[in-house]
């Protein structure tokens, strides 16, 4: 079987082993405590920033392997748009509703439901338009959110939205989702889009494996790269600090930022800092997410049998993640011991329900309401 992955099991079970690196990363994140040092420090480090990218990234490989067979007749296609925005939808509101557990976790969900809307238009594409639009999306939103933000004289939200906020405060709702909450959809966007490139390929071919997994080195690297030559020998160091206070160098020099960065200075766009937001962030983010995928992808057959413990958390990761939201606000803590009982039993748990039930509850609830959506458009089979 060379030149192949083993078999299309093998080729979802990377998929779905990447999903599980996406999940247990933001657990990591969220049950750390960001002093970690050691071994904790080296996992907090590795998962800040990257595995809510590689979340992203994902959603838009899912959604253009679900729709990978969707006929070209206009009415297939706003059947299957009509169930993307209904899947979104739901997405989107259960993470308005997981706000409410109180837990310290910044939601997600809300976020990635509302990018669901922002790539219909091109849900269809060809990779060759959806490569060079992610690429282009990743480095130039960033540009356009500091413009947006300064016109409308707003800055990063650090208040998650809830339930209320649809009726009481739809604009600022928006205005969050879009431009300044922890994850803005402006920007994020792109990785979806980046995601949808990827699901073109076929995955069951090594030969993608490779180049997903090369791809994300030297987009990564970019990234860094980019980063540092602006930071560094073009000035922006310097002129960053000279435009905040002294408190706020370290922010310069790394220190993660909440979505989006200050809108003082355009040099803020250069820097590479966890959720900053920035090209070289989302570019960075986004290579790290490719290059996960794509090792995963590479895997050999006994490999991913000996990890389907962990293939079954990235087959349920909308229920894991709500699950894991709801348990660390009721049990609190930031312990090494606690993450291992939020991943562990969250892979003890998907494998069970795997066996025994099949897909997770909230997979099928979401996909059984975006089925019912598109066959409304759809009509009547003749």
């Amino acid at each position: 079987m060379s030149g192949t992955l083993a078999t299309r099991g093998a080729r979802v079970a990377g998929v779905d082993l990447a999903r599980a690196v996406a999940v247990a990363g933001m657990m990591t994140v969220h049950v750390l405590p960001s002093t970690s040092t050691g071994a904790q420090g080296v996992l907090y480090e590795a998962a800040h920033g990257r595995a809510s990218g590689l979340f992203a990234v994902l959603a838009g490989v899912s959604l253009g392997l679900a729709t990978r067979g969707t006929g070209p007749a206009r009415a297939d296609r706003a059947a299957a748009r009509t169930g993307v925005l209904v899947r979104g939808a739901l997405v989107a509101l259960l993470g308005l509703f997981l706000v409410l557990a109180g837990s310290r976790i910044a939601i997600i969900l809300p976020y990635y439901g509302l990018a669901f809307a922002l790539v219909l238009p091109f849900l269809f594409a060809r990779a060759r338009t959806l490569l060079p639009l992610a690429l282009l999306w990743l480095a130039l939103s960033p540009v356009a959110s500091l413009a947006l933000r300064r016109a409308l004289g707003v800055d990063s939200q650090t208040e998650q939205p809830t339930p209320l906020w649809l009726l009481a405060a739809p604009g600022r709702l928006l205005e969050t989702l879009l431009l300044t909450g922890y994850y803005p959809v402006l920007g994020w966007t792109g990785y979806l889009l980046l995601g949808l490139a990827v699901s073109r390929l076929d995955l069951r071919e090594r030969a993608a494996g490779v180049r997903v997994l090369g791809g994300g080195l030297v987009l990564a690297a970019g990234g860094w790269l980019a980063s540092a030559l602006a930071l560094g020998p073009l000035g922006g160091a310097a002129r960053l600090a000279a435009d905040v206070a002294p408190a706020d160098l370290g922010t310069v020099l790394g220190e993660p930022f909440y979505g989006t960065v200050p809108t003082t200075s355009w040099w803020w766009l250069a820097v590479v800092a966890p959720h900053s937001g920035s090209p070289p962030d989302l570019l960075h983010t986004s290579g790290t997410a490719l290059a996960v995928l794509g090792a995963l992808l590479l895997l050999p057959a006994a490999a991913v049998r000996v990890l389907s413990p962990v293939a079954a958390l990235g087959s349920v990761p909308l229920s894991a993640y709500a699950l894991h939201v709801v348990v660390l606000a009721a049990y609190p803590g930031d312990s090494g011991t606690l993450l291992a009982v939020h991943v562990v039993g969250a892979c003890v748990l998907a494998s069970v329900w795997r066996a025994t039930v099949g897909r997770g509850p909230l997979e099928t609830l979401v996909g059984d309401a975006g089925r019912a959506g598109a066959a409304l458009v759809r009509g009547p089979a003749r």
